[in-house]
């Protein structure tokens, strides 16, 4: 088989089992904890790391909902299967990178594992983000080619592929929808706090030896359950966050 060939079919594979990556990180997040030396960090290093890490996950949830609520419906969706382009993007994000969402989901991996405290696996998920998710962007620049052709290419040749260009930007020409970015991204709010609330309970119990369930963490992963049990039900039972020409 080709290597071109090769690089699509594995970038594919990748894209259809994406969704198993949260589960990886779980597992490699316990042996890092547990020989990270925590003894060395002050409070106010554990403060400013702490907030950073969520200000950096913050940013790529803010970089996926401009993505999310300015595409239109067949664009930018949860589709496992198969890659999916009714329309070429072109505008708004689009308009200064070419992948807004994995430029997004690395932000939101970095601030979580940043959590850890770790610099050494910062640099590794970095490192494993980037080998994964360039066979997807791979897969998926492959499909967009053959799809709309020469307006893909003279769009792609101009817009860089994931450090945005921002002189280039260009109005989107879709309203920002919230209801699209509600009924979308509630199940990756609630995976990123989980994963800070398993992180800090882990981390607190590695140094001090006992468990704390009640706290700030665990307390605001409850309170993002409850927003999103609320999202679910409105979305699959209602029609208030339903949207013509949206996902």
């Amino acid at each position: 088989m080709a290597l071109l060939h090769s690089f699509e079919k594995s970038g594919n594979y990748l894209f259809r089992n994406r969704g198993r990556i949260p589960a990886v990180l779980f597992i490699t997040v316990v042996p890092v904890i547990y020989f990270t030396g925590y003894s060395e960090i002050t409070g106010n290093t554990n403060f400013i790391l702490s907030g950073l890490s969520i200000i950096i996950c913050m940013a790529g949830f803010f970089v996926r909902a401009i993505a999310i609520g300015t595409t239109p419906k067949g664009t930018s969706g949860r589709n496992t299967e198969t890659q999916v382009a009714e329309t070429l993007n072109s505008t708004g994000i689009y308009s200064i990178v070419r992948h807004p969402l994995y430029l997004g989901n690395y932000l939101m991996w970095l601030g979580i594992v940043m959590f850890t405290f770790n610099v050494f696996f910062v640099i590794i998920i970095s490192l494993a983000f980037w080998l994964y998710y360039e066979r997807i962007m791979f897969a998926e620049e492959r499909y967009l080619e053959r799809k709309f052709g020469e307006d893909y290419m003279s769009w792609s040749n101009k817009i860089p592929a994931f450090i945005p260009r921002f002189h280039l930007y260009t109005r989107s020409e879709i309203p920002f929808s919230v209801k699209s970015v509600f009924r979308r991204e509630y199940s990756g709010v609630l995976a990123a706090a989980v994963s800070f609330a398993f992180i800090d309970c882990l981390r607190f119990y590695v140094v001090n030896r006992e468990f704390q369930w009640l706290r700030i963490s665990t307390v605001v992963l409850v309170i993002i359950a409850l927003i999103t049990l609320i999202l679910r039900t409105l979305k699959h039972n209602t029609r208030l966050l339903d949207e013509e020409g949206r996902s």
